[in-house]
């Protein structure tokens, strides 16, 4: 009952689970539990604040807490809303553990290298970044500590034919003991590591890629030893065939709930062009020491993918991904992310309050909506129906300047009020495709932008809040920068950094199931 075909995710309500548990982009995901509580870490790439963290009581139903980076400029400048040209870079895959009685997060960047961060309180406040190792090329990185207390980092060195490295770390974690540094393992695209020490026995988790069925297809590996040096037996514990089959579950996070039940949360790499890397929550059998996640159809000791089940810990409610905000919060709420660091001194939530005020300013590349900063975005899920309603104020408009709604892939695709002069007019834009609307006379207007499961997109206004007008043509929600499609708002003046936006409010409704 796969998620494309079927529409159903998540939480059914009766006891049981459907697959994806979160329809949405949750690229490269770890998973730890503490406790009662479940955390779970994203990937974010460009996108601040960086790497989300999101926490669960039943290990179907999430919520986002908090980031581990508020401010991203300190992986590299480049991150900057005065540059606009990093998307896809910045964090890529990390890992969470506790550890000392600390949360401890630690991730790579393919430019930058390797840096951490722990905290008390997943929900924050994380200590500021630690770049423990300038370096390019690498990925993938899961840190742990020995039952001696000696910590580790595992990691993979891709630019150098996909290498997998185990290295030392001081006792603080702040740094690597290079003289320490071996490696463990090599294998066309072995990446996606994670380490475990279960019943005595040390296990690496990675994918690579393999010939299955004469084609290449991304696996799921495992190491295991009786020394954490090796040597190590190898197994494949999970079947990958492609998109049109299980969409490729491959990088993750192996947990325990307390009923002594193993589980596996992961992303599916085959991206869909509109959701990205949904997460999946797989069961997970052990079979002579080896754990083989999903289900063991054939017999032959691997498992393949597996769409819904019974829910691992029962008794919690359904939680859906609250993507909707009223504004009237101190703080922009966790679902949000700009693209690249956002401009301090250009939005605002005190200067009206109640409203979210976007300040106009000058795109770096005149026509290149990519290089508009202040782009405020959160993801879009693959749901049966999805739409976004957003209520603007568009008093603060000056000459020169544009603002509305927006969704963001490889292209782009935007519904908003550019004003001339003294006239206001609506304006539809696909990716430099641009159509002029009727003149908008009063003060408010609501835009709605609604999607199917094909990720076929309309955009319509309204004057009063009730009765809307399509306007633009069909749009299809895409992929892109590692990311699925990115809804969202936002704000610029291509003449002069004059103007603002005020937005009300911002309703994502979908159907749950």
């Amino acid at each position: 009952m796969e998620l494309s075909k079927s529409g159903l995710w998540g939480d059914q309500g009766d006891g049981t689970y459907i697959n994806p548990i979160l329809p949405g982009d949750y690229s490269d995901p770890d998973v730890i539990g503490v406790g009662s509580d479940y955390y779970c870490i994203s990937s974010t790439f460009h996108l601040s604040p960086g790497m989300i963290v999101m926490h669960s009581k039943d290990l179907v139903n999430w919520s986002s807490i908090g980031h581990v980076v508020d401010d991203i400029t300190q992986i590299s400048p480049k991150l900057n809303y005065d540059k606009m040209n990093h998307h896809g870079r910045g964090i890529w895959a990390g890992a969470i553990r506790f550890h000392n009685g600390k949360f401890w997060v630690y991730f790579c960047t393919p430019d930058e290298g390797f840096f951490m961060s722990t905290a008390t309180n997943p929900e924050g406040p994380w200590e500021p970044l630690q770049h423990i190792w300038d370096v390019a090329g690498w990925d993938d990185c899961c840190p742990f500590w020995d039952d001696d207390g000696q910590g580790y980092l595992a990691t993979t060195h891709f630019a150098d034919n996909y290498q997998m490295h185990l290295i030392k770390m001081s006792n603080d974690g702040k740094q690597l003991l290079m003289e320490s540094d071996v490696i463990f393992h090599q294998y066309k695209g072995s990446e996606a590591s994670k380490l475990y020490k279960i019943n005595e026995l040390y296990y690496f988790f990675h994918s690579e890629i393999r010939v299955e069925s004469g084609n290449e297809v991304r696996v799921v590996m495992m190491l295991r030893a009786s020394s954490l040096y090796g040597p190590y037996e190898e197994k494949e514990i999970l079947h990958t065939h492609g998109e049109e089959l299980d969409r490729e579950p491959n990088q993750g996070g192996l947990v325990q709930a307390p009923t002594g039940e193993w589980l596996f949360i992961t992303h599916h790499g085959s991206c869909g062009y509109l959701e990205g890397r949904t997460l999946s929550l797989l069961p997970v059998t052990w079979m002579d020491g080896w754990p083989i996640i999903g289900e063991d159809i054939d017999g032959d000791g691997i498992g393949e993918m597996v769409w819904g089940g019974k829910k691992p810990i029962a008794g919690y409610p359904i939680v859906l991904p609250n993507q909707s905000d009223d504004f009237k919060h101190p703080k922009l709420k966790h679902h949000w992310e700009w693209s690249h660091q956002p401009r301090s001194d250009k939005w605002s939530l005190t200067e009206r309050p109640g409203f979210l005020r976007l300040h106009a300013c000058i795109p770096l590349e005149i026509g290149n909506f990519f290089t508009v900063c202040n782009v405020l975005t959160q993801r879009a899920m693959k749901t049966a129906k999805s739409e976004v309603i957003v209520k603007i104020d568009l008093t603060g408009m000056e000459d020169g300047q544009e603002a509305g709604i927006c969704h963001m892939g490889t292209q782009y695709c935007t519904l908003g009020v550019c004003q001339q002069g003294s006239i206001k007019r609506l304006k539809y834009n696909d990716t430099g495709t641009c159509s002029d609307g009727p003149i908008i006379e009063g003060s408010f207007l609501w835009l709605k932008s609604s999607w199917n499961l094909d990720g076929i997109h309309t955009y319509a206004y309204s004057l009063n809040g009730e009765d809307f007008q399509d306007f633009g043509g069909q749009y299809q929600l895409n992929w892109g920068f590692y990311r699925g499609d990115r809804v969202g708002l936002y704000c610029y003046n291509e003449k002069t950094e004059k103007g603002y936006l005020d937005v009300e409010w911002f309703q994502y409704h979908y159907l749950s199931n």
